[in-house]
């Protein structure tokens, strides 16, 4: 039998306390490491906005009813089709949710294109929970970004930072509304820089975008993309997905494009970009030994358009295009987001690789074929057959004699009380004013008899259910 004795105890204790003193030091200069995105939500989740927008679509042509009909008779000669098509509207209203968030205190918002172009309504819901309609103050497609303003004062608002101090593996944070869940936040690193994404709907891809691996998901468009100082570096526009969910490879587009657009819109109401008029590719590795390159870096011109402001300015073909106006060219679609950044007439300096040598050119930018104002559809008003701000149409066969139910449907609905009610399209209107109707005329005369302001009861059925609410009329 072997004994430890007292001093071989202590020795073990003591070595057993300093591991496991290492172990908790480790562990927690590790923790210590990780950021703590709490402060950073705090501060600047008042900033965030959520945009609801509402637009008409088509849902059916009315022209075509005759033709299906006929193609029912021939089908089925023996009977009389009834498409019960009088209660199918021939619009419905669609609705969507996206980010966005305040850059001022007097209510001016930041958001994407995509998210607001197009829309009849756009309501903007404060993380303080008021809401607001938005009027658009400009548009612009080929950054898919867009300024909006809120009639409102003394406001909380983010601050812009320089994204072209933004490093990969940097940490950064979104907050916005991935599948309408508002005020959400997620944090990931920068995965890449100046990211240009093919066939994403633009007329004129000069975009270089910052890619994260930040969960980014439908909802999330138009809201900011922070950095750890709580500064906008990013605004989050879209994702690379198989599925339509998150993959982990999310696109912003970088808070410098932003602050450039949104000071041309605020002004002016459109943006205009400076053109210089090239054909570019990639200088790759045969490129740049052909032509003599340390490394293969800048943009290959393939070709100098005519009487384009390049061609004035000195610019051949096969020069190498390594700085424009300050910005370094490592990549050949670095030039055209560069280039995009200045208003025509600016007179930019550039600097190409030909024939060994370095060439300090001056060009004065030309006008980019995008630089059409980017105008706001007006409000389409629509006639109103009653005050009630609804159409009705006669029910269907079906619903009469086989459900036994009398009354009309709402074929259209617009802005008014009814909506402002509850009302949806498809509703079934069995009583108004507690008066009982059986067809459009019945509606008609009742809902012309109404009082000019006040409250009126209107018995609808929705899905085989009863209820009665309140319309609330003003004069």
């Amino acid at each position: 039998m072997r004994f430890i004795n007292n001093v071989s105890l202590k020795k073990a204790s003591v070595l057993t306390a300093l591991l496991l003193l290492a172990a908790a030091t480790t562990g927690t200069q590790a923790a210590s490491a990780l950021p703590n995105f709490a402060d950073l939500v705090e501060k600047n989740a008042p900033s965030i906005v959520e945009i609801s927008t509402t637009r008409m679509v088509d849902t059916r042509n009315p022209g075509n009813d005759q033709e299906i009909e006929e193609l029912l008779r021939r089908l089925n000669p023996d009977a009389d089709p009834d498409l019960e098509l009088e209660g199918i509207p021939e619009q419905r209203q669609m609705g969507a949710v996206g980010s966005g968030f305040l850059i001022s205190d007097d209510g001016y918002i930041m958001t994407n294109n995509h998210v607001v172009a197009g829309a009849d309504k756009i309501q903007v819901n404060l993380n303080d929970r008021r809401v607001f309609e938005a009027t658009v103050i400009g548009l612009d497609e080929p950054s898919d970004l867009a300024l909006l303003k809120i009639d409102a004062r003394d406001l909380p608002y983010a601050e812009f930072g320089n994204s072209d101090v933004l490093r990969v593996g940097d940490w950064v944070l979104a907050i916005g509304s991935p599948f309408g869940l508002e005020f959400s936040a997620a944090a990931g690193i920068v995965s890449a820089k100046g990211r240009s994404v093919p066939d994403r709907g633009s007329t004129y891809n000069y975009m270089a975008f910052i890619q994260t691996d930040v969960a980014i998901n439908q909802g999330n468009s138009g809201g900011p993309l922070f950095n750890l100082d709580g500064e906008v570096i990013g605004i989050n526009s879209q994702i690379l997905s198989s599925t339509g969910g998150s993959n982990g490879i999310s696109f912003s587009i970088p808070s410098n494009v932003a602050i450039n657009v949104m000071t041309q819109l605020r002004e002016t109401g459109a943006v205009e970009r400076g053109l210089l008029g090239v054909r570019m590719r990639e200088v790759d590795y045969a490129l740049a030994e052909i032509f003599d390159m340390e490394r293969p870096q800048g943009a290959f011109v393939d070709e100098v358009l005519a009487d384009s402001p390049a061609s004035v300015g000195g610019i051949l073909n096969e020069d190498i295009v390594l700085e424009f106006n300050g910005h370094s060219i490592e990549h050949y679609t670095d030039l055209p987001f560069y280039v995009g950044q200045y208003r025509p007439g600016t007179e930019a300096e550039v600097i190409v690789f030909r024939d060994g040598q370095l060439q300090h050119l001056t060009v004065a930018l030309g006008n980019s074929p995008t630089n059409v104002v980017a105008t706001v559809e007006p409000e389409i008003v629509r006639e109103r057959s009653n005050p009630l701000g609804f159409r009705v149409s006669e029910l269907g066969l079906q619903t009469r004699q086989i459900e036994g139910i009398s009354g009309v449907r709402i074929a259209e609905l617009n802005d008014g009380p009814g909506r402002k009610a509850g009302l949806l399209v498809g509703d079934i209107i069995v009583a108004l004013n507690r008066q009982e109707i059986d067809s459009p005329q019945a509606f008609a005369q009742i809902a012309n008899n109404l009082p000019e302001a006040g409250f009126v009861s209107i018995r609808i059925i929705r899905e085989g259910q009863g209820t009665t609410l309140a319309l609330e009329l003003a004069p």
